[in-house]
């Protein structure tokens, strides 16, 4: 909750002897954001995404594949002066207490362990503004250089190829190095939401709008906020704040058309037999996110939160849920029931442990999250839950051409074409594996273990990031009369 959020409302009194809260005709004051230094707090924080892709699937009405999360993270603020405060995060991939025997249901906690690995941290110094909004951090350099160290050092020692996305993350967070933050802990931007540095004087059930414009791939997208002081509790010293935001429909319908022509590139079958009303369907796309804060009626500092972000484009729908609660103070928000539940339908994912740089780090394609819902905040594609996807057959492709040449990314790169027939394989292939890992092998060995993040339609593969001599001896095993290529989903 930053200052431009709130209505403020003028109220004088001749004598006011009440501590925070001050209640008054004029309504109810929230005291400024004012936290202990040097006192460590500890928050559990709950996850949870559900995708749902059952247009593309043909499974109108299919549940939702749903990835879960839950973590103990601690702050602590270090110091504090005029210009803002140094904050600083423990973080932990490690399940909290209670919810171990659950361990195959939070999807998310090795992922974020991998995390952790890449970026070479386990703690994150941040400067923040007086209402605890990251804007700078500590080691940036450090935490560049070991993801570059990881990268040269892939399976085998071979550097990962351009084609995994790494350098694009490399390059965002030396652009915008808040993406570290954005990456490890968006709680500390989820909690910043409830405070203020200012103390502020509201009404029970009184909304206070506000707009702004944001920022989507170069469009400028108008969002409306309404703010609204739901209660509070006089014996807690507290007060339950709530936060509706919407997205312009039209400017941010605007911004999500290259994502949606790329997934609908993806399913170009499907999209042929569309018709003109659901065609005019898929190209509309909105943003909705609401929030309920339980902020401290003593010191400003959110206590707990509860965010859902919904995001409907071409056809697909990603919803993310954020829960985070200081572990002293009792709960007092409903949890929804997705991060609660004990069945879950889950994504069908192999996540291993990502080495420490030590032991020989493996690909990083494996380091943050996995291949995420195809929607304008993300340019990848994930199949839903699909019966049929789990028993996707390898498949045996025939070389028509292989040729080292030199690779945008790196010096060379094995350029393959396949056949005609093996392309159109291979195109069915990629459409079914979308989210998941695959292998490619040549002569039984693996060369190249890849996420599927989109259909590959044009039948070209690239291997780069290889020694050269070992891209020619594999180019020559592929230019014997009736070379094929193996590919499968990872075991």
């Amino acid at each position: 909750m930053t200052s431009p959020h709130w209505k403020r409302f003028a109220w004088f009194c001749l004598c006011l002897t009440l501590s925070h809260p001050a209640w008054s005709a004029g309504g109810i004051e929230i005291p400024g954001y004012a936290p202990a230094m040097g006192v460590e707090r500890s928050y559990r924080v709950q996850k949870a995404t559900e995708t749902d892709m059952s247009f593309w699937f043909d499974k109108p009405g299919a549940s939702a594949m749903t990835m879960r999360g839950a973590f103990r993270q601690r702050m602590m603020v270090v110091s504090r002066d005029e210009d803002g405060m140094r904050v600083r995060w423990s973080l932990s991939a490690d399940l909290p207490e209670g919810i171990a025997g659950l361990a195959d249901s939070y999807q998310m906690n090795p992922l974020y362990r991998n995390s952790l690995t890449a970026y070479g941290t386990a703690a994150l110094e941040l400067e923040t503004d007086l209402n605890g909004n990251p804007r700078d951090l500590s080691g940036v350099d450090q935490i560049v250089a070991h993801v570059r160290e990881m990268a040269a050092n892939g399976p085998g020692g071979v550097p990962v190829t351009g084609e995994s996305g790494l350098y694009d993350i490399i390059a965002k967070i030396e652009a915008n190095p808040l993406q570290i933050v954005v990456a490890l802990v968006p709680e500390a931007q989820l909690l910043a939401t409830g405070q203020s540095y200012q103390a502020e004087t509201m009404e029970i059930g009184q909304a206070s709008t506000t707009s702004r414009d944001e920022d989507y791939v170069g469009v400028n997208v108008p969002v409306t906020s309404t703010w609204t002081l739901e209660s509070t509790d006089a014996t807690a010293h507290t007060a339950t704040l709530s936060l509706s935001e919407e997205a312009d429909a039209a400017a941010f319908s605007q911004s999500q058309q290259p994502a949606i022509a790329k997934l609908m590139n993806g399913f170009a079958e499907r999209a042929k037999n569309l018709t003109a009303d659901q065609l005019a369907s898929l190209k509309r796309a909105s943003k909705s996110r609401s929030v309920e804060l339980v902020v401290s009626l003593d010191d400003g500092s959110t206590l707990e939160a509860s965010e859902i972000v919904t995001v409907e484009a071409g056809g697909t729908t990603l919803r993310t849920y954020t829960h985070i609660q200081r572990e002293d103070m009792p709960t007092s928000l409903q949890l929804p029931a997705v991060l609660t539940a004990k069945e879950l339908q889950t994504p069908d994912l192999h996540i291993e442990p990502l080495p420490s740089a030590e032991a020989g780090p493996s690909i990083l394609d494996e380091l943050s999250t996995p291949p995420a819902p195809p929607t304008a905040l993300q340019d990848t594609t994930v199949a839903a839950d699909n019966d049929a996807a789990k028993a996707i057959a390898p498949v045996s492709l025939e070389v028509k051409s292989a040729e080292v040449s030199l690779s945008p990314s790196y010096d060379h790169g094995l350029n393959i074409v396949l056949a005609p027939e093996s392309a159109a394989k291979f195109r069915d292939f990629t459409q079914a594996a979308l989210g998941r890992q695959t292998q490619m092998l040549i002569n039984d060995k693996v060369v190249m273990e890849p996420w599927m993040r989109e259909p590959i339609m044009d039948g070209r593969i690239v291997l780069a990031g290889t020694d050269r001599k070992d891209l020619e001896a594999m180019a020559e095993q592929l230019r014997v009369p009736g070379a094929r290529i193996l590919v499968r989903l990872r075991p």
